[in-house]
Formats: C-alpha cells, structure tokens, sequence
C-alpha cells in the first residue's frame, strides 16, 4: 500500500538554484519506494533563477499545492536601488565594489525583524490552509527543508495540532551558517533564532542534514534524532560523449561570494602563466553563476581577468554538459569557521561527471572525506601552494590519470532516496 507524505519547500521548478535540486530529486524517485509526495510551495515565490529543464524531473501526476505569499522584497528592493524584475543575491554576495548605507539598513532589518527570514508572513496562512487540508486528506508524515526555515516553522505547528510524524530537513545550518554573524542581530533577535531553532529540533520527530559535521551539530543543539542522507547526482540520459575544451579550463559552477575567494588558487595559476608559455596560451577559467566583486577584483589583481569566461546563469541540463567538457572542476569550500561541515550539492554533480574536482578546503572536512572515498579529485589548503602548483602542472602536462571507483554509486540519487524511504518507513 503506497503512503503520503507531504513535503513543504519554498523551492520548486520553474525555481533554479540549488535550492530546488535535493527534493526534486527525492520526489523523482520516491514512488519507487512506495511512497507518493504531495507538494506544497508558495504560488508567487521570488525565485533566484528561473530554469524550465527542471520540469521534466517531475514525476506525472503528483499533487503540487500552492497559495500565495507575502515577502517584503518589493519594499527592500526599492530601500536598496533595486530594480522590481532584478533577482535578490543569496550569501551576501555583491556585485556592487561598496555595499551602500542602505544595504546596510536592509541587512539590519533582514535579521532582527523578518525571524527567521522574508518568509515568516507565509506561515499563518499555510498553517490554515493545510490543517484544512490534512484533515480531509490524512498523509502518514511531513517533511520541512529549510532554509527558508519557516518551513519548518509551519511544519511545527502542524505537528502540534495533528500529531503527525515530521522530518526536518536541514539543507543548510540555521545560527551556524556561515553569514548569520553579517545579519547584525540584537541580542534580543539573537535570542529568538536561537530558541527558535531549537524548538524546530527538539521537536522534530527526525532532523535530517547533508553531511556528518552538521549532523553533530545539530545533535548538540538538542536534536531528537539526527539523521544523514548527503545531496547526490542523477543518472544523466540522452547525453552523447563529449569532447574536453580545447583550452586548459578550470570551471566553477555555483555562486562565487567573498569567502569562497581562493586566492592560494590565483597565486599558483598567475605563477604558471608566468613562467609556462604553453600554459599562458591555453588556461580558461569559467565561471558559472555570480560571482561577488571581489573575486574579480582579486583575479584581476594576479593578471588572470583576460582568461575568465564568465557565464552568469545556464540552464541545469546544459551545466552537466557544461562539465563534462572542462578539465577540472573547481570546488571550493567557505574560508568560515563551519567550513569542515560545508557539503555543497554541486560537488555530487562534479563526482559524476567524470571530470575530476580541485578542491580548496579544509583536509579533515566532509568534502574531502568524500574526496578520498571516491577518488573524485584532489583537496588543497591555502598553505599548500607548491603541491598544488605541482598538481596542477602534472594535470596540464596529461601526467596524471583520473577515474571515480565504485564508492561513487551509493551518492545517486535514486540510492539516497532509497534511504529516505526507509527513515520514513522506520516513522
């Protein structure tokens, strides 16, 4: 007999980003496991990009709910300048060389009025509509994935009212995201971030994350079952081979913000410009998604802004194609006290492209765990410059082989929703 479960995420296609990928693939799958998902998403949400490939991975027939919702972005858009159709960058990333006075302000009002985000007026009206719903169309669980981390927060009301088991999915981490120290909080906001989170975790039935190191985290924080299932890759179809770029390239794909700035990166590639002619004739850095003024600024100032090839957004079927062409895929990891939990869905995606990944990051992470398991690619601290410098010559020189084992298979997203089915089942 085939059980429901209703999943609410503000993420949804026609939405890109990488916020929509995880569930999307999770809701792909999950009849295969005997369970049948119920969508519920805002109807008019302010999407980060719009990506219609995204579409074809819904499966046939499945309940997609929707009611409007009320975000103060027309307000904040106009307080920063902004144009009405321009999209709102995630991660504080800027594209502007100084933040104006009334960023600033827009940023002070994010943190310690809209708790725990833009997205708190949608949780009342959500709440009614689905206590509604729920009663004449019973389902046996709830999932919430945040952030925005008022799903959880309707999740949590609903589970108060109708006792029905809940999953918290934390795609990220919530006080402990990398910028949560930028939304210059009150102590009093402080305060209620923090209670509320707990809230969510004590009484979520199961809280589900990405990675081990947040996993502990939230365990620590008082979580009553922490689960993991990472992000993965799909089986990619209909995709003929393709051959390698011509030039040298090194692709980053994803949002390039100011902590993701991996100057030890620069200094080594500047340095072979320098001193390799053949080098300096074929190098290509493509950048794939936005990328914050100061990334640029510090490309520029190691001579390198002549080889970028900056694309700022691709539809997600022509990424992976995107991929599989570029000599090395570029990941790197936030230079932010939680970098060693930092597990970004991309770098599944990298994995399976057969392309291998130069990571930036800490050693003792969960990224390079993975890394190693796999034998998807190699991982560089910022101290490591003359190994990667040797690294990345032996790479360009055809001096070094590259091939995933089989580890790789249990990171597919067919096998991960798998797993979520049976936490559900266990529910």
């Amino acid at each position: 007999m085939t059980k429901r479960v209703l999943i609410i995420t503000y993420y949804w296609p026609p939405s890109g980003g990488a916020g929509v990928q995880r569930w999307l693939k999770f809701v792909k799958y999950l009849r295969e496991f005997g369970w049948e998902p119920i969508i519920y998403t805002p109807e008019n949400a302010e999407m980060p990009s719009l990506d219609n490939s995204l579409l074809k991975d819904i499966p046939e027939g499945i309940e997609v709910l929707k009611t409007p919702i009320w975000e103060p972005y027309d307000a904040y858009k106009k307080l920063i300048g902004q144009k009405k159709e321009e999209k709102i960058n995630s991660g504080f990333l800027s594209e502007n060389k100084k933040p104006k006075r009334t960023e600033k302000l827009a940023v002070w009002v994010r943190g310690n009025f809209f708790i725990p985000d833009a997205r708190k007026f949608w949780i009342k009206p959500s709440v009614k509509y689905l206590k509604k719903y729920l009663v004449e169309n019973p389902v046996e669980a709830i999932v919430s994935t945040g952030p925005p981390h008022s799903m959880h927060l309707i999740a949590k009301e609903l589970k108060k009212s109708l006792n029905v088991k809940w999953i918290a999915d934390f795609r990220d981490p919530w006080t402990n995201i990398d910028f949560y120290n930028d939304l210059m909080l009150s102590g009093l906001a402080d305060k209620k971030h923090k209670r509320l989170e707990k809230e969510v975790l004590r009484e979520a039935d199961v809280v589900l994350s990405v990675g081990r190191t947040m996993a502990k985290e939230l365990s620590d924080l008082g979580a009553k079952k922490s689960e993991v299932i990472t992000n993965g890759y799909d089986a990619v179809e209909n995709i003929i081979d393709v051959e390698l770029d011509e030039k040298f390239s090194i692709a980053h794909i994803g949002t390039m913000t100011k902590s993701r700035n991996p100057e030890a990166l620069w200094k080594v590639l500047s340095s072979l410009v320098e001193s390799n002619e053949s080098f300096k004739k074929r190098l290509e850095l493509k950048l794939v998604g936005k990328v914050d003024i100061t990334v640029l600024e510090s490309l520029k100032s190691y001579g390198l802004d002549n080889y970028i090839r900056k694309v700022e957004y691709m539809p997600h079927d022509e990424v992976i194609i995107e991929q599989r062409k570029s000599h090395m895929l570029l990941l790197v990891v936030n230079d932010t006290p939680n970098a060693k939990g930092i597990l970004t869905g991309k770098f599944f995606e990298y994995m399976s492209s057969g392309r291998p990944t130069l990571c930036l990051g800490p050693k003792d992470g969960d990224v390079a765990d993975i890394i190693r398991e796999t034998e998807a690619g190699s991982v560089f601290e910022s101290k490591d410059g003359d190994d990667l410098e040797k690294y990345i010559n032996e790479s360009f020189e055809g001096k070094r082989a590259f091939k995933t084992n089989d580890f790789i298979k249990k990171y597919s997203r067919r096998e991960l929703t798998k797993q979520l089915a049976k936490i559900l089942d266990e529910l």
